[in-house]
């Protein structure tokens, strides 16, 4: 399978070397040569400067790994050409262009992943067993909490010129931290509306948001609230759903969850499996992906799924400038 990674930043990098763990060995870049990062371990692959060349080398599949304002620029011609895609979240800055990726997509035969990689994680999977399994009765309320200090992630480059801080690249916390967003829309369902605060009170002096608070209607009833920041130390990336007959919390940092159930009074706990770290998630995703290109598995995160992220991120800034509650 010859594979295009379009973007060297650090996810670009962090694909390649998962490309190269799982075996493959025929990739390209795309590339604009804008990336902090250096260009150890590149050297043997052939790279270039255009989409048009790029796809020229009739790649099976395009990984979109550019900032996200750039996300359609590759997407489209990728999908076009028929390629299966693994959109990076969130799928862009806006819906400009989004509904005519959906239908180059479907006329083209192209598979769509969207790269939002806690849908691999084994806790949270345990979790949606749970939920449907009806361990905790009806979900009533969620929280998820997701705090962490932006200058600490890339201690390589000036984080103020890093695409997360600068608003024509499509950052701001809201869009780099989507993945709460996600993950209680795969758990709880469709949200109906959503009422949201923004802000950039910390000392970080940025041109995009570093804090918000979006409160959630779900169409099931349930009332679910999200915390982001780019500010918070030690970070924080914790969940706790309510039930009416028990809870389910979860805390990243260890990977665990612990389920309360009303009729035994008693908590359990769950752990990942022995080793698990961080990039399992990576691991995991891009094997799903390649099964994806080879047309033996359906997208578990598909564009439609993106669409209703970037429904509640447009919501969110929506609901800020307009100081009201936004239906979805």
């Amino acid at each position: 399978m010859k594979t295009l990674i379009a973007g060297f930043g650090s996810i670009g990098r962090r694909h390649l070397n998962n490309l190269r763990a799982l075996g493959e060995k025929d990739i390209l870049l795309y590339r604009t040569h804008h990336s902090t990062l250096t260009e150890e371990g590149i050297a043997d692959i052939p790279v270039e400067t255009t989409i048009e060349g790029a796809l020229a080398h009739h790649p099976d599949a395009v990984i979109v790994a550019n900032p996200t304002a750039l996300h359609m620029e590759v997407a489209l011609p990728a999908a076009e050409a028929g390629c299966a895609v693994m959109l990076e979240k969130p799928i862009s800055h806006s819906f400009a262009r989004v509904e005519e990726l959906s239908r180059i997509a479907a006329a083209s035969g192209s598979q769509i992943l969207v790269g939002f990689q806690f849908r691999y994680h084994p806790i949270l999977r345990q979790i949606d067993q749970w939920l449907k399994s009806g361990a905790i009765g009806t979900p009533v309320s969620a929280r998820a909490h997701w705090g962490e200090y932006l200058p600490a992630w890339h201690p390589w480059e000036d984080f103020r010129k890093s695409y997360s801080a600068r608003a024509d690249l499509g950052g701001g916390v809201v869009n780099t931290l989507t993945h709460p967003i996600d993950y209680l829309h795969w758990l709880l369902g469709e949200a109906e509306g959503l009422t949201a605060m923004t802000g950039s009170a910390s000392e970080l002096h940025l041109e995009v948001e570093d804090t918000a608070e979006i409160v959630l209607r779900y169409q099931n009833g349930a009332i679910g609230s999200i915390h982001l920041d780019y500010v918070q130390r030690p970070p924080q990336h914790t969940l706790e759903i309510v039930g009416n007959s028990g809870s389910i919390t979860w805390d990243n940092s260890t990977g665990a969850a612990r389920l309360y159930r009303a009729e035994t009074q008693a908590w359990q706990e769950v752990q990942p499996p022995q080793g698990f770290e961080r990039n399992q998630l990576f691991l995991d995703e891009m094997a799903h992906f390649i099964r994806v290109a080879r047309h033996e598995e359906s997208p578990v995160c598909t564009l439609q799924d993106g669409v209703a992220a970037l429904k509640i991120t447009s919501a969110v800034y929506q609901s800020m400038k307009e100081a009201r509650f936004i239906q979805l």
